[in-house]
């Protein structure tokens, strides 16, 4: 019975399978379309020969492996490849191939200019719009942003030959996302000198668009895009209700996309939630990778500050750093602005960093929420109240006059603050999660069963709202 190639290859799929990670078995196992099987001979089509050079680099073995163990010790392989619009193949007499096109002339540098005057676009060779601080070594990679720095080296490394094209990334304000993409542009610009990466926003490809317009110019701004080997669109949300600029945008992403060009965006969302775009394009932005990119949790954020200081050789307090890393949990930027802050400061009024500049310029800058009560002067209102230290509240004292001053203080501060349970058990002591939500559940319950107790959580309120008045 004649065994057609599909068969032969979904044979050698499933024990492939076995021996590669999930995220390489579809990354670089299934693109891989089988052609024909003949004479002991398995063709495959892969996409590109970057795709081809890398698996024979890094997975020759396995394959040689499946081949043999489907086929026989007499199996060979042949591929197919489109490159220049041409189909070409490769196989050899034994396994494994060594070579997919032996008559590839050498390939002449191009040399990139500007097809028409748009003075923000510039020449190609010399302007990729990209931001040369913006590169993987200084991005701190956490839980929050590891998929996203991952799947970018991969496609810095092999631009147009994942299955990660597109690659969006997505997330709020302040998180990354130029960092990460400005960091592969900036990467393929290093390594690969034949390959010319683009970074435009979507305001200024817009903007550009428009200018083509008037001049009537469109013919050369749609060349111009096209001989774009990575196009990185910062921003895609803000092509929403732009007709005319979405239907220029899928042209080029189309024509981009069918010759192996690595295509790469950024939003504010997910696909499924932009709104104002064209379906067709919507459609396209999930044929690849869409990952996101999360407010960074604490460690991450005690990472990027020990970054910055590394970065400005300055030299920050532990206290300091993690009353920063517990008090801002917005967004990346915002922590460094504080940071850069706290440091300008020190520096031009000629004082020491420590906690309570940090406490003064943190007031400075993040907005409280309902008021200027915070959690230093809740603890000094409960203190005064109670006939107790301040720092007591700190403490692991378990006497009872304290324990009862400790819960009423962590339950005003998350009355009267939007901080996190987290950041205001750091600042008892650095006590966890679970004990200040013993803490708040224990005032709530003696208020039901206790008027006294009630009338004096209600005297402690009113003197924090005349701080507020």
């Amino acid at each position: 019975m004649q065994v057609d190639s599909t068969t032969v290859w979904t044979d050698c799929l499933d024990i492939i399978r076995d021996h590669v990670g999930e995220q390489s078995f579809t990354t670089w196992f299934k693109p891989i379309k089988p052609i024909s099987f003949e004479n002991n001979t398995l063709t495959l089509h892969v996409p590109s020969r970057y795709f081809y050079e890398w698996l024979e680099e890094h997975y020759v073995h396995i394959l040689k492996k499946a081949i043999i163990e489907v086929i026989g010790k007499d199996a060979k392989l042949a591929y197919t490849l489109r490159k220049s619009d041409e189909e070409i193949s490769s196989s050899n007499s034994s396994f494994p191939p060594k070579n997919a096109n032996n008559n590839t002339p050498n390939k002449k540098e191009r040399e990139y200019s500007s097809p028409f005057d748009i003075p923000q676009i510039g020449i190609l060779n010399q302007n990729s719009q990209l931001n040369p601080n913006y590169v993987f070594d200084n991005f701190v990679e956490g839980d929050c942003n590891r998929l996203a720095k991952s799947a970018g080296i991969a496609v810095a490394n092999k631009p147009g030959v994942t299955s990660f094209n597109p690659l969006m990334f997505y997330g709020g304000v302040g998180l990354g996302k130029t960092h990460l993409v400005q960091a592969i542009g900036n990467s393929i610009k290093q390594k690969l000198r034949d390959k010319f990466a683009l970074y435009v926003s979507s305001e200024k490809f817009t903007n550009q668009f428009i200018d083509a317009l008037k001049n009537n110019k469109i013919q050369e701004f749609q060349n111009f895009y096209m001989q774009v080997d990575v196009l990185i669109l910062d921003d895609v949300q803000f092509l929403a209700g732009k007709e005319k600029t979405q239907e220029m945008f899928f042209h080029i992403f189309n024509h981009l996309h069918q010759l192996g060009k690595q295509i790469i965006m950024t939003s504010d969302c997910p696909p499924r939630d932009l709104k104002g775009l064209q379906e067709r394009l919507l459609s396209r932005f999930k044929w690849g990778l869409t990952a996101d990119l999360q407010q960074p949790d604490y460690e991450t954020r005690v990472a990027i500050i020990r970054k910055k200081m590394q970065e400005d050789e300055i030299d920050i307090p532990d206290n300091v750093v993690e009353y920063l890393a517990y008090s801002v949990d917005t967004n990346v930027r915002e922590l460094e602005g504080v940071i850069i802050s706290l440091i300008a400061h020190a520096s031009l009024s000629k004082v020491e960093i420590d906690l309570e500049l940090a406490k003064q310029i943190l007031g400075n800058i993040v907005e409280n929420i309902d008021s200027e009560v915070d959690i230093d002067f809740i603890q000094k209102t409960v203190s005064e109240y109670y006939h107790v230290k301040t720092s007591d509240l700190k403490e692991k004292t378990r006497k009872k006059e304290i324990v009862l001053a400790r819960q009423v203080a962590i339950y005003m501060s998350k009355h009267y603050t939007s901080h996190s349970l987290k950041f205001i058990g750091y600042h008892f002591g650095g006590r966890d999660h679970s004990t200040i939500i013993h803490s708040i559940q224990a005032v709530e319950d003696m208020m039901d069963v206790n008027e006294t107790f009630k009338s004096q959580i209600d005297q402690i309120k009113k003197k924090l709202k005349m701080k507020v008045i």
